[in-house]
């Protein structure tokens, strides 16, 4: 009876133990959170460099007219430093001439006549345009600076036109030369500037900064806008 008694016992222990074994396999797989990672922070964007600015005294609308010319024509100008632009919408006795540093800015202003085909009633302001043969006209467009060389008018350079509305120019024999009648006592006795016959003629003291700051290669903007 008593080995008996133990025997039975021995198998509810092992009966038991089977039985924690089972519990213990099939014991639920209880998830644990995974923590969740912030999304990575995004580059600020970078802003593209400002372009170059209007120097005081040049008008805006025509600066940036004049800078799309000359990234339009870029591969006919050589040198992008400096460039000039002929504002034609102020009248002779008004320094119209901005010779422009893009990298610094800096812009110095001279007399420039215009064309007696452009103003044929000599008021002293620009009428007209024109790329015409024998017009006497000032053009307007997009010139790039080209050779020196001695003519009628002293030392001259010749200018390449590269727009529909001055492509003309160097047949017609548009260059920059000094004249007379484009220095400041003219302004003194008539209050304006003769006339040329469409070429920028600058005083005879200022060819030399115009040639030198200049050169070759460089682009001169003529617009009335």
């Amino acid at each position: 009876m008593l080995k008996s008694a133990l025997v039975m016992a021995s198998g509810a222990v092992v009966s038991a133990c089977t039985s924690n074994r089972i519990v213990a396999a099939v014991e639920p797989i209880v998830a644990r959170p995974v923590p969740v990672q912030a999304a990575p922070k995004l580059a600020e964007p970078v802003l593209a460099a400002k372009g170059p600015v209007a120097p005081a005294g040049v008008r805006p609308e025509l600066f940036r007219k004049a800078i799309a010319a000359l990234d339009r024509h870029s591969m006919a100008i050589a040198s992008h430093d400096r460039i000039a632009i002929a504002d034609f919408s102020l009248k002779s006795a008004d320094p119209r001439f901005h010779i422009i540093n893009l990298g610094t800015g800096q812009c110095e202003t001279l007399l420039v006549a215009h064309g007696m085909g452009s103003d044929p009633d000599h008021t002293g302001l620009l009428q007209r345009f024109s790329n015409d043969p024998g017009s006497n006209a000032t053009c307007e467009g997009a010139f790039v600076t080209s050779d020196y060389y001695t003519g009628q008018h002293g030392a001259s350079q010749r200018l390449l036109g590269l727009d529909t509305t001055n492509s003309n120019a160097l047949d017609r024999a548009i260059v920059v030369h000094s004249a007379w009648y484009a220095n400041p006592d003219m302004i003194q006795k008539w209050g304006k500037l003769g006339r040329s016959q469409g070429c920028f003629a600058v005083g005879e003291a200022d060819l030399e900064t115009v040639f030198l700051k200049l050169g070759q290669g460089r682009m001169i903007y003529s617009a009335k806008v």
